[in-house]
Formats: C-alpha cells, sequence, structure tokens
C-alpha cells in the first residue's frame, strides 16, 4: 500500500465525518447562508489564513533538517523526561487490548484530522467572524512554537527509549499507517505533543462557542480527550510532552483571544 493510498483513505473518511457533523451540527440554514457568504467571508479572513498557510510551508519545507539543528544545539531532554515519569506510558499501556487499540488507533489517525478540519467550516458558517480568526491564529501559534521546540529541544518517545517496555501499538498493529506519519514525524520530535496542543486548542475554543453549537462542543472535548490518551497508549508521547501540549494550546488561544479584532465579517 501507497502513501498516496493512505492518504487518499484518510481523505475519504474524514470528508464523510465532516459531512455529516455539517449537517448534524452546523444545520442547513447555516450551511446555505454559508454557501451564499463564502467568498466574503473568505476575503474576512485572508490574513489569517495566509499567516497559517506560511507557517505550514515552512514546517514542511524545514521538518526534514530541524533534527540537525537540534543536534547542533544538543539540548537533549529524553533523560530528563524518564527521570521525572518513569514508566508511566508502559503503566497506561498494561490496559491495552484489541478493541482499545483499535479505537485510539482510529482517533490518531482520522479522529485528530477531523477536529482539526471540521472547525473551520463551523465558524465558517457563523454570523460572528471572531471564532474563526481565532482558531486559525490558534493553529499557527501551536505549529511555529511547537516548530521551535521541536529545534530546540532532542526528545525520543517512549517507544524508542523503553523499546523492551513500551510498544508501538499504532504500527505493529496497522504498519501502513507508519506510511503516513514518516512524511510529518521524527522520532526526535515528540516534545511537545502537538496532537495534544491541536486538539485541547479546538476543545478550549468549542467552550467559548458553545452557545452556538452545543453538540459541538460535547464531541470536541470527548474527540480532544481521547487523542491525548491515544498519544501515550499508542506509545507516541510521554505524558511530559502531553502536559507541554495542555500549556502550548492555553498559551495559543489565550494569545489568539488578545490578537483577534472584532467579529465583523467585512473587518
Amino acid at each position: 500500500m501507497s502513501f498516496l493510498t493512505i492518504l487518499a483513505e484518510v481523505v475519504a473518511v474524514v470528508a464523510a465525518m465532516v459531512a455529516l457533523a455539517a449537517v448534524g451540527i452546523v444545520g442547513a440554514d447555516r450551511l446555505r447562508r454559508l454557501r451564499r457568504t463564502a467568498r466574503l467571508r473568505l476575503r474576512a479572513v485572508a490574513p489569517q489564513l495566509a499567516v497559517l498557510a506560511v507557517v505550514l510551508l515552512v514546517n514542511s519545507a524545514i521538518r526534514d533538517v530541524v533534527p540537525e539543528f537540534s543536534w547542533i544545539i544538543g539540548w537533549n531532554i529524553t533523560g530528563y523526561i524518564f527521570a521525572l515519569e518513569g514508566t508511566f506510558v508502559a503503566f497506561v499501556q498494561s490496559f491495552a487490548s484489541p478493541p482499545l487499540t483499535a479505537y485510539f488507533s482510529f482517533v490518531y489517525v482520522y479522529g485528530y484530522v477531523f477536529l482539526l478540519v471540521f472547525p473551520l467550516l463551523a465558524y465558517a458558517a457563523l454570523d460572528d467572524a471572531r471564532p474563526l480568526r481565532e482558531l486559525v491564529i490558534a493553529y499557527s501559534l501551536n505549529y511555529g512554537l511547537g516548530l521551535l521546540c521541536y529545534v530546540l529541544f532532542i526528545a525520543y518517545g517512549p517507544r524508542n527509549l523503553l523499546s523492551d517496555l513500551v510498544e508501538s501499538l499504532l504500527y505493529t498493529t496497522y504498519p501502513r499507517y507508519q506510511l503516513l506519519t514518516s512524511r510529518v514525524n521524527t522520532n526526535t520530535n515528540v516534545f511537545p505533543s502537538l496532537h495534544t496542543s491541536l486538539s485541547i486548542t479546538v476543545a478550549m475554543l468549542a467552550w467559548l462557542s458553545r452557545d452556538q453549537y452545543p453538540k459541538w462542543t460535547a464531541i470536541a472535548t470527548f474527540g480532544a480527550l481521547s487523542v491525548v490518551i491515544a498519544t501515550m497508549y499508542l506509545g507516541i508521547h510521554w505524558a511530559t510532552d502531553v502536559l507541554a501540549g495542555l500549556l502550548l494550546s492555553a498559551a495559543s488561544v489565550a494569545l489568539a483571544r488578545r490578537w483577534v479584532g472584532d467579529g465583523s465579517w467585512r473587518s
């Protein structure tokens, strides 16, 4: 199975999830209004989207050379993380079972992408532009600050350091996903957990917009918590990475809310 085949599978599954959520959460009236005003709303959030696009392009362009810069700086914090939390991830994996592995693998690959994509549509359909602007800026901050941490710190995941105690459950159970994740991850880039920071960012912003989308608030919260657990259950991240991701999400949301202007689509 090729990378493109896996990518097409993820796109198809996430697109189906977004379509179902759009009907059940956003609603027909908002979707019709969005269709009529999509061009205006896209222009209104274009500066924020441009910043996010630049951050993602930079991330993609330098991802392969980030480990080289990290080794030049030489701040290997893996030992400190292990000294701090020991075999906690191995304890989490002690509860492993085939159904849990299937669930957390689905959440890590498909649920995570859904969490990031759906609110872009949902907030674009609101009359207030502020939630979408905050979301896009918070994404940019997560990726930008996360990339800076990856440059500064060398950190191997528990599946690498504790290979005799922690199993790489995602890849041993579903090896095809390694074709996908290897394009965006390296073994030394686990601190902080961007899966955690971005998912919790979505959940925090969902709570702030809970009056408009109460169903989404519940789904985003449950989904984000599932992603957080999945990162450790699958042996990919330490609890320390998760904690750092929580702090990163809180900082990103706070800064995004401070920087965003009014809620007009014409501003």
